[in-house]
């Protein structure tokens, strides 16, 4: 087949959507089949066009097989509802003319957020006559709303017919949690419309290594410490003030040490605060090349997935995958009817606790330090989980069976028109 994959985030961002996408056109490649990428300007996680391509409006290249097609967005450090809704319809505007470029696929993955590139993707959909099938990382607006993100009324309707527009032009809508469908089946999208394929982790690439003589450990003087690590976005849900407050309270245990992997202007605030508390047992580092990725997560003892209360249920963080991949405990400092609890719960790896509360996260990372045997445990059940259920060749092989599924039925559609119209 031929595959246009619509993405604003890809290849080289190392976080978030971004490595999904392009594990999954690389993979199809792999696979016999051709795919191009229509994407934005890589600016994710700092907010800023990435040196190599500052000053370009577009270019096109490829790797791995894939032919990659950017555009340029406007983009600023600062994040807020007006600059989001210029980065989202710049990348609207720019896009549809890489889209047009090129051959003609047979299907057209369009990746949300952001919301508003439904509109370029429907029109390609039609120009091109091939169907559309909608991935939903996230349920806009109803995530931005629950947190306080959106609040104006006239930018929430809009946003609610894009949301709606979307899901009528889309022909399949893949999402990746259980709580996806509930919500969309409650807003009228037709159950057999919805196909669930959860987000993956290559668990060939991302694998328990040891921890002796580790070389993330040797480079940071961890050899001797109970690491307990978070790596991600740091972003206005994650509420990662609670894991300096526990900090706060584990300095008489010199032996625990946390570590936060994140972008560098958002470790800023927590530097503050470190400072402020005056704290020697939390270390503070900038991402780490994508490569050694394996060897960061396997020095730690535990891994940290962090959630406010308001955070909407159905959230899934793509960083659950992967911890659980690592054969690292995972606690889960997240709301206990979320989707990311249930999904902490069903794979054994780890433990569930209240989510903005450091006297919890402290004693629940005390029990894990005081008791190896437990540690063990929940690592085993958290990578044996992970390779049943989240390994890349499944979701490959799902994505693959829907799109020849889609194809198949858009054309006895097409057939069936003539059709109709003959007899009519």
């Amino acid at each position: 087949m031929r595959i246009l994959i619509y993405s604003y985030n890809y290849y080289p961002e190392p976080i978030g959507i971004a490595p999904l996408m392009t594990e999954l056109a690389e993979g199809l490649v792999k696979r016999g089949h051709e795919v191009r990428v229509v994407t934005g300007m890589p600016n994710y996680p700092q907010r800023q066009i990435y040196p190599d391509y500052q000053g370009k409006l577009f270019c096109t290249e490829e790797r791995n097989g894939v032919i990659i097609q950017r555009s340029c967005v406007w983009v600023r450090p600062k994040p807020g509802l007006m600059t989001r809704m210029l980065l989202d319809g710049s990348f609207v505007a720019s896009s549809i003319f890489q889209a047009l470029k090129g051959w003609r696929p047979d299907v057209i993955l369009l990746t949300i957020p952001p919301l508003p590139i439904a509109v370029p993707a429907s029109l390609l959909g039609a120009i091109y006559s091939c169907p559309i099938v909608l991935n939903l990382q996230d349920i806009l607006p109803d995530a931005a709303v629950h947190v306080g993100l959106l609040k104006n009324k006239v930018a929430i309707r809009v946003f609610e017919t894009l949301e709606k527009y979307a899901y009528r032009t889309a022909h399949t809508i893949s999402v990746i949690t259980d709580g996806f469908t509930e919500n969309l089946v409650k807003k009228g999208v037709p159950n057999h419309k919805i196909k669930c394929i959860p987000n993956w982790v290559d668990v060939k690439f991302i694998q328990p290594l040891p921890k002796v003589d580790n070389p993330f450990r040797r480079t940071h003087q961890l050899q001797d410490k109970f690491v307990v690590m978070y790596s991600g976005n740091i972003a206005l849900t994650q509420g990662l003030q609670t894991v300096i407050h526990a900090a706060d309270r584990l300095r008489h245990i010199p032996e625990i040490v946390f570590v936060i992997v994140g972008e560098a202007k958002a470790l800023d605030a927590l530097w503050q605060l470190c400072a402020e508390h005056q704290l020697d047992n939390v270390l503070l580092l900038p991402f780490q090349p994508r490569e050694q990725l394996p060897e960061m997560l396997a020095a730690a003892d535990v891994g940290l997935v962090m959630q406010k209360h308001n955070v909407v249920a159905f959230n899934m963080p793509s960083k659950i995958q992967v911890l659980l991949a690592s054969g690292r405990p995972v606690i889960a400092s997240v709301p206990a009817t979320g989707t990311a609890a249930r999904a902490i719960r069903q794979s054994g790896g780890g433990v569930v606790v209240e989510p903005e509360d450091p006297e919890v996260l402290a004693n629940a990372i005390v029990d894990l330090y005081q008791n190896p045997t437990k540690v063990e445990m929940y690592a085993r059940q958290g990578r044996q989980y992970a390779v049943a259920q989240y390994a890349f060749d499944q979701a490959l092989n799902r994505y693959e069976d829907l799109f020849y599924e889609v194809t198949a039925s858009s054309e006895l559609a097409s057939k069936a028109i003539p059709k109709l119209n003959s007899e009519n």
